[in-house]
């Protein structure tokens, strides 16, 4: 066995800050904010670069202020707009400028609808005239002011709405909306989740148009959920939700002219999705990306909205599938900037205004992680990648023809960057694993730093007064590929003793848990488990991200395969070293990594002693459309990559310790999913142990919930993995 130490340094410090500690941290801290970072406020950059807009509320007064900051010296330069100016806004609890931020939309009275969506009730605030109207008496759905901030659109019960903020006259754009049937303006259940966006209608750059999606939804078998409530009845919750194989909603798309009052339908050739729409700078070019339904052709046309012209401007194949993002950004001239995976990592392209191909800004056996935007002046572009390594994130500059690369930021770990509107400045935020989050404001130009902003000082002090192991990198060589790993060993370890071993993974197409970056909730909960004596590591496998295209897709139409393998493996290599006892190993996951969990349990039957899985998928068939079929084509097309790597077809080979936990208000996985693996693991008379928790979604969380779902999984880890030292 080959086991490669990354980053050894970091876990010096900690194990040196652990001399002497005594505290034991409680999942009770864990979840009433003990651990909890210091970040800043969502800032929003002006105009002028050297200004930004934060959301601030005061919780004694129940205050909400929009307030205005300069960049270099942090100071409050004003306040834009406070709630105590308004008896009918008690708060507020967003914002969102127009383009020439003369108006603000400020949003009250929030509730969401599912992951990314919401109602609420908006009002628009004038800068200049400091007058304050509200959109609509009805709770709507995403406002969005025109660009000169004189009339505002936005959706009410599937329908598209205009609000001339001037003559305070509201057009109805269209009629058919429908709830379960008809969608004007906002996406579907499916888009929502899976193509990661809630409003589908945008503004071209002078206001006189308006392209929008509509859904016909009527063909979408509908699901059902019963929720129990406090009430004496129960009730049945019922949304369109296509699972894999089923009938999608149809998408169209339209463009609205405000001065005619007409709108036209877009004939793009009966596309299957409409993933994204974008109007270019030109007032009269519309992009539009469409996928067909295997989703491994994405072609990005423009339409001329003056003749309704349609031409292709690139095209992306993949031998599996194309992934959707939102890093498109046309320059001045319409020249655009595109990221791709076609070189086998995922890299910045740049294209001129008719879609031929001028130049690949980055290359290399890395990725690029993220896109922050392009500085005309200076042709310079800023990206986030993972060239120092693909558990680490810096942040650089190229210029447009991929000359004058420059790292910007200088720590190994987690860089993050927010730029100010011209470029000046950014704003990191860095971290690894024993840094908490760090916030500093640097000069764009060469990275120098202008200001430190927070450091969590005060959280990183008390940790010292708490025993904390320290979370030691590596790479663990599997089935001819080395897999990054991370383990997390108990503070007194003594390698002459066994310990128990326990797996926790996610394994989704393209995911990544083993990073170098500061704690979340579940690192906190592993240190809990350390504690009592568990030694707890995480190994990223094969279909996991940040690797290379190839690494990624190679678990497609085999979702749960190659994956599986690997945490098998993995686990099988680790009980091989001394201080491993190779009776007691364990895995955990949540949701894709419940679906791992469960199937390693049972196909690893001779590895695994026990396993929890949280929301667990128990069969693709269950599940959506756009995600599943992305990863495994249709059941019709693949029914032997669904069925044999689905658990509830080898309920028999359950040999461990099994714990199944789902909330029964789930609407991404449903609950459905773990009661047919019940039903399975009833027919076959195998023992289990399982936890409903009432209408609780996919996150299982308000008030005591979490709390109770993480004690019951340590004290059934403790039963069942430390079981032979009580004995």
């Amino acid at each position: 066995m080959k086991i490669v130490p990354l980053l050894s340094f970091l876990c010096l410090s900690v194990m040196q800050l652990a001399i002497g500690q005594q505290k034991q941290i409680s999942l009770e801290e864990i979840y009433d904010g003990t651990f909890g970072t210091e970040g800043l406020e969502v800032l929003n950059s002006m105009d002028n670069g050297k200004q930004y807009s934060v959301l601030n509320f005061n919780r004694s007064s129940r205050v909400s202020t929009v307030d205005l900051y300069n960049y270099e010296t942090q100071e409050k330069v004003e306040t834009l707009v406070t709630s105590a100016d308004f008896d009918e806004i008690p708060y507020f609890t967003s914002y969102e400028f127009s383009d020439d931020e003369s108006k603000v939309i400020l949003a009250t009275e929030v509730e969401p609808i599912f992951r990314h969506s919401r109602l609420g009730i908006y009002y628009v605030y004038d800068v200049e005239s400091k007058e304050l109207t509200r959109i609509s008496e009805q709770k709507i759905q995403e406002p969005s002011l025109s660009p000169d901030g004189s009339k505002v659109a936005y959706v009410f019960e599937n329908n598209l709405y205009v609000l001339d903020l001037q003559a305070s006259e509201t057009t109805q754009v269209t009629n058919d909306g429908k709830i379960n049937s008809i969608i004007n303006g906002v996406t579907d259940w499916v888009y929502e989740e899976e193509f990661a966006f809630v409003k589908a209608f945008e503004w071209n750059s002078d206001g006189s148009r308006i392209a929008f999606l509509r859904f016909d939804e009527s063909r979408v078998p509908e699901f059902s959920m019963d929720v129990f409530g406090q009430e004496l009845y129960p009730y049945q919750y019922r949304f369109k939700y296509p699972k894999a194989g089923e009938e999608n909603a149809g998408v169209s798309l339209n463009i609205y002219q405000l001065k005619k009052g007409e709108t036209t339908k877009v004939d793009l050739g009966d596309p299957y999705y409409i993933p994204r729409i974008k109007w270019r700078n030109h007032p009269q070019h519309l992009s539009v990306q469409t996928l067909n339904r295997h989703q491994n052709k994405l072609v990005l046309y423009d339409v001329n909205a003056k003749n309704m012209k349609v031409s292709v401007l690139l095209t992306e194949k993949d031998d599996a599938y194309v992934d959707i993002h939102d890093n498109l950004t046309f320059l001045a001239d319409d020249s655009f900037i595109w990221t791709s995976e076609r070189d086998g990592y995922n890299h910045l392209y740049l294209y001129n205004e008719d879609g031929e191909l001028m130049n690949q800004i980055t290359k290399g056996p890395w990725e690029v992680t993220a896109y922050y935007g392009y500085d005309q002046e200076e042709d310079r572009v800023y990206y986030q990648s993972t060239e120092n390594g693909s558990i680490n994130r810096d942040v650089y500059a190229i210029s447009s023809g991929g000359g004058d690369k420059l790292r910007l930021t200088k720590q190994d770990g987690t860089n993050l960057a927010d730029f100010s509107a011209d470029f000046t400045y950014f704003i990191n935020t860095f971290s690894n694993a024993v840094t908490p989050p760090v916030y500093t404001l640097h000069l764009a130009e060469d990275g120098e730093l202008v200001k430190e902003l927070e450091d969590n000082s005060e959280l990183k002090d008390m940790l010292k007064d708490y025993e904390f192991s320290p979370k030691d990198f590596s790479t663990l060589s599997i089935n001819g590929n080395d897999l990054n790993m991370w383990m997390v060993k108990p503070a007194d370890f003594d390698p002459s003793k066994e310990y128990p071993l326990l797996l926790f993974q996610y394994s989704g197409p393209g995911s990544q848990q083993v990073a170098n970056r500061w704690m979340g909730t579940n690192d906190y909960w592993h240190q809990i488990l350390a504690a009592k004596g568990i030694i707890v590591a995480c190994v990223d496998g094969r279909g996991t991200g940040l690797k290379g295209r190839d690494f990624k897709k190679v678990t497609y139409q085999e979702l749960g395969k190659y994956e599986v393998e690997d945490q098998i493996a993995a686990a099988k290599e680790l009980s091989e070293l001394p201080y491993i006892d190779p009776a007691r190993t364990g895995i955990w996951g949540w949701s894709y990594g419940g679906f791992m969990s469960t199937n390693c349990l049972l196909k690893g039957n001779d590895t695994f002693e026990m396993a929890v899985a949280v929301a667990p998928v128990t069969s693709w068939r269950f599940y959506d459309t756009i995600y599943t079929e992305r990863y495994m084509r249709t059941p019709q097309e693949n029914a032997s990559g669904y069925d044999e790597n689905s658990p509830l077809n080898y309920p028999e080979l359950l040999e461990g310790d099994y714990l199944l936990v789902h909330g029964s208000g789930d609407d991404n996985v449903h609950v459905q999913n773990t009661m047919r693996m019940i039903e399975a693991l009833v027919q076959a008379n195998k023992q289990f142990d399982w936890a409903i928790y009432p209408d609780r979604n996919h996150g299982i969380h308000g008030g005591n919930t979490r709390l109770h779902l993480y004690t019951k999984m340590t004290d059934f880890m403790i039963e069942n993995l430390l079981k032979t030292d009580n004995q």
